[in-house]
């Protein structure tokens, strides 16, 4: 293979690593664009029915004008109140153009191929294991992956000590054993209250 076909490659496991870990903004710009569609159609329905003597839908376009020009004789707290919602959906929407998105996936280390892999999958596979070693109930057992960290929650019977130490170890050794990227480090929150009758 030369080292042509081999930067092309590259660039295409890149491309698709890119696909499958960070979600399209397509959802957001549609919300966006079929409010500002429903707006437009809205003030040109007025403005005809304004045209051809018909009573308005919600207000008429000089009613929307004066209520424009009259802001600044609003109540003080109506106009902090919408000052206030404008700007958190102008930082809303300033957050998700700027921030990635992300899936909750993660890849497991290859140079040959890209195998992508659902956080709730690696959630599964680590509650197993930890369920094993603690000698707990898979039921006892729940797991959340976030971008970097894995914390598995352990409820064990009431009366039972789990070690703690044990199942980390466990868990740290079946992450190793994934080779994922981003690499996850783990945690273990044992609960102080057992489950009765488990």
């Amino acid at each position: 293979m030369t080292t042509s076909s081999t930067g092309s490659l590259t660039a295409t496991y890149g491309r698709i690593r890119r696909r499958e870990l960070h979600s399209s903004r397509s959802a957001a710009a549609i919300t966006v664009a079929a409010v500002v569609i429903l707006l437009c159609v809205w003030l040109a329905a007025e403005i005809v029915l304004r045209l051809i003597d018909q009573p308005a839908l919600l207000a008429t376009p000089v009613d929307l004008a004066d209520g424009a020009a009259s802001a600044s004789t609003a109540p003080a707290p109506l106009l902090a109140g919408i000052a206030t919602a404008g700007a958190l959906v102008g930082l809303v929407l300033l957050a998700v153009a700027i921030a990635p998105g992300r899936r909750a996936r993660h890849l497991i280390d290859s140079e040959r191929t890209v195998t992508v892999v659902d956080d709730e999958v690696i959630a599964s596979t680590l509650a197993g294991r930890a369920a094993r070693v603690g000698r707990i109930d898979p039921d006892s057992t729940r797991v959340s992956i976030s971008r970097r960290l894995a914390t598995v929650h352990l409820v064990p019977p009431s009366g039972q000590p789990v070690n703690r130490d044990t199942v980390l170890s466990a868990v740290r050794d079946q992450l190793d054993g994934l080779h994922l990227r981003p690499a996850l480090q783990p945690r273990v929150v044992v609960a102080l209250s057992g489950k009765v009758g488990a």
